[in-house]
């Protein structure tokens, strides 16, 4: 059970945060920036929601993911070890294999690609674009906590906050934008993608 009784605290004040194990870290801390950035595009997955342009079937399978994302973040700010005192939340290999089914699902409806495309079209495709964009950071972030940190876990009786992350965090994260991409073509259908011209258009006008 999550009880939010009183949303300011005063405990980071000083520049420092709580982990998941209840250990505490600096706010620069490449964890806390993972998950961070994991909190950002699950609110710019919202804003797409939101804007109301969507079909039911991606709306349901977002809506999912951000339940997912809050999962992930989670995991990134839990440090892994060997015996938790509490079972964390952790991504699991089912949940990367859900976004790849997705992503054949969505990839089946639209034609293959022979130019890269632009951010644009439709409303909903232009927030999915941001959002994939988004999630690419947070992968990169993700990634760098995992350098930083290492994939272990603490061994028992370590002390709080030396455990690595989980790098099915950084792979969950991979394939989001994957699937957002997708998404957003989806979204821009039956009218199409936005494609991309070389030299913004110049090099075509000079040919004619």
């Amino acid at each position: 059970m999550v009880i939010l009784s009183r949303i300011y605290t005063r405990t980071g004040d000083a520049g420092t945060t709580a982990l998941g194990d209840f250990s505490r870290t600096g706010k620069n801390d490449p964890r806390l920036t993972a998950y961070a950035d994991t909190d950002e595009t699950n609110s710019v997955i919202g804003l797409a929601v939101a804007a109301g342009e969507l079909r039911e079937d991606l709306v349901a399978m977002l809506h999912r993911i951000q339940n997912e994302l809050f999962d992930v973040g989670a995991d990134l700010c839990t440090p892994l070890t060997v015996e938790p005192e509490f079972p964390p939340l952790r991504v699991k290999q089912p949940w990367i294999d859900d976004l790849e089914a997705d992503c054949d699902r969505l990839n089946d409806e639209v034609e293959t690609l022979r130019s890269f495309i632009l951010p644009g079209g439709t409303v909903g495709s232009a927030h999915l674009h941001v959002a994939r964009t988004v999630a690419r950071r947070a992968e990169r972030s993700a990634w760098l906590a995992i350098e930083t940190y290492g994939d272990a876990e603490a061994p028992a009786g370590s002390a709080k906050g030396t455990g690595g992350v989980n790098p099915l965090t950084a792979q969950y994260l991979n394939r989001l934008s994957d699937l957002l991409f997708l998404a957003a073509r989806v979204a821009n259908l039956p009218g199409g993608d936005v494609l991309w011209q070389p030299g913004g258009g110049r090099e075509e006008q000079q040919q004619q």
